[in-house]
């Protein structure tokens, strides 16, 4: 305590606590729901010290909405795009500490809040179910195949336990491995084009 709030007898203001700042599940869902920003951040990602120059950004968000290649963009293509994340986009992300947006200098640099997007996108096509479903229905049809084989059914029952106990191992791994590829594929910033989702 200062001196001069012991001769007023006044208590000092406390020092307001600093909060580390963190999306909430809603405002995350709200900026990946966007394809424009999702390929933006993807984009961001894949460039050295995830900073880039907004007309190069521009460009790259471009071809993944296009599905050409960056040199086939053209400049209609570009400046929409380039407008689009000057003007509404990037605004939007920087009030959330996702990005860092220098308009002066054009360079848009990934922000701290970027962190609780480091999240895989389960991208389903149409309306292809969730991989849970997947691993539930394996898991049916594993159990089916068992309880028959113990039943006694004709062949199953001619199967020897090692070879279930093989079968039910296999078949888990094959699926497990392969949707860890597919998820691995997903994610903001992988190799190659950006997740694909409907707007």
């Amino acid at each position: 305590m200062s001196k001069a709030t012991q001769r007023t007898g006044e208590h000092e203001p406390a020092a307001p606590e600093i909060e580390e700042a963190s999306l909430s599940e809603d405002e995350i869902f709200e900026v990946l729901s966007n394809r424009r920003r999702r390929y933006t951040l993807h984009v961001l990602h894949q460039h050295r010290d995830h900073r880039a120059d907004l007309s190069t950004v521009s460009r790259e968000v471009a071809a993944c909405e296009t599905d050409k290649q960056v040199p086939e963009v053209d400049g209609q293509e570009r400046k929409r795009v380039y407008t689009s994340l000057q003007q509404f986009h990037l605004p939007k992300m920087e009030e959330r500490g996702i990005v860092e947006f220098d308009d002066n200098e054009g360079v848009i640099q990934l922000g701290e809040a970027a962190e609780d997007l480091d999240i895989y996108l389960e991208v389903t096509e149409g309306r292809d179910p969730p991989w849970s479903v997947y691993y539930l229905g394996l898991a049916g049809i594993c159990a089916a195949l068992v309880v028959l084989s113990w039943a006694g059914v004709a062949p199953l029952a001619s199967i020897p336990n090692g070879a279930w106990i093989a079968f039910v191992l296999t078949t888990l791994t094959v699926f497990a491995v392969t949707h860890t590829v597919l998820t691995r594929n997903m994610r903001l910033g992988s190799e190659g084009v950006p997740p694909k989702k409907k707007q």
